[in-house]
């Protein structure tokens, strides 16, 4: 039987990537996108959710506009990253596919409520705004969620977009703190484990040499994202962040990590939305999230090769 998944994004490059990979594997069934404000404002997330279901042939998954802000702050967005689209690189059409009317949060809660109990996974992309809102307005969900996995945060490689923060976290660190005390059963693909999934130019060939137009599209998107980490980093390519949350779903084994206690700063400016990942467990604090440390990168990418020329 097919895992039942929400994705949760705000596309982004990499989101594209990982939605891509969610739809071409059958053992995931994609219930719905949210669309949250993030990497770019919310009118381009939610358009560029409903180009990726178009380019993947899948215009039968509904997409759902959230939030369009952050819980209590001014959004902050990375077109430095991602471009003033969001995907830029290739050139894209408008999608003729529809919005749905529903609110995200609202697609959630009733998704939540409608599905049996422990049978419904959040798979998070973005930042946690629509996830926190969710669960305030309907804490009865929390417990019916079978997993949040979730692309954000960071223990050792600390934070890129301020000294110490991940941009995702960064953007709603409330909404972050909120749903990493929430209960839920939570897995967490940090800035260690990305960052060593890296988009080199074999693997970027790679894409290229499937000869279909998923490959050339996730082909062209690598290639102009990763001119921002080789710049920065110094890196052989780009990190592919967020298809690692769904490649986790696929093959938990090429992730390693501990279970751990990990809190959102919220009180201070110098280390705002920081993820205390308490890796060593020098605290009592008890674990409330398996934070990943480590990722087979050639596995991952043999996934993803595999699964996206199928579509």
């Amino acid at each position: 039987m097919a895992r039942k998944i929400i994705i949760d994004t705000d596309p982004g490059q990499d989101d594209a990537v990982a939605i891509l990979l969610a739809l071409a594997s059958p053992e995931l069934e994609v219930l719905g996108l949210t669309a949250v404000a993030g990497n770019v404002p919310l009118p381009l997330t939610q358009k560029n959710a409903r180009i990726v279901c178009e380019l993947a042939g899948r215009t039968d998954v509904p997409v759902f506009a959230g939030c369009e802000a952050p819980l209590s702050r001014k959004l902050v967005t990375a077109e430095h990253v991602h471009g003033k689209t969001g995907l830029d690189g290739p050139q894209l059409t408008d999608p003729s596919m529809p919005l749905q009317d529903t609110h995200a949060v609202d697609f959630i809660i009733d998704t939540l409520r409608a599905e049996p109990e422990g049978t419904v996974t959040l798979c998070v992309l973005g930042p946690l705004t629509n996830i926190a809102t969710a669960f305030r307005r309907a804490p009865d969900i929390i417990p019916r969620v079978q997993e949040i996995v979730l692309m954000g945060g960071a223990y050792f490689e600390v934070g890129n977009i301020t000294p110490t923060a991940e941009f995702n976290i960064y953007v709603d660190p409330e909404a972050a703190a909120e749903v990493f005390a929430a209960g839920a059963p939570l897995v967490v693909m940090p800035l260690d484990v990305t960052h060593k999934a890296l988009t080199t130019q074999a693997r970027v060939d790679g894409f290229k040499a499937m000869g279909t137009r998923v490959g050339d599209m996730v082909a062209a998107w690598t290639n102009f994202f990763e001119r921002f980490d080789k710049e920065k980093y110094g890196s052989a390519g780009a990190p592919l962040h967020d298809p690692c949350v769904i490649a986790y779903l696929l093959q938990p084994d090429l992730f390693s990590g501990r279970h751990i206690n990990v809190m959102v700063e919220i009180g201070s400016d110098l280390t705002l939305g920081m993820t205390v990942a308490d890796w060593w467990r020098v605290t009592k604090r008890p674990a409330n999230a398996m934070f990943m440390g480590d990722i087979d990168a050639d596995g991952f990418f043999a996934l993803l090769t595999d699964r996206l020329a199928r579509l």
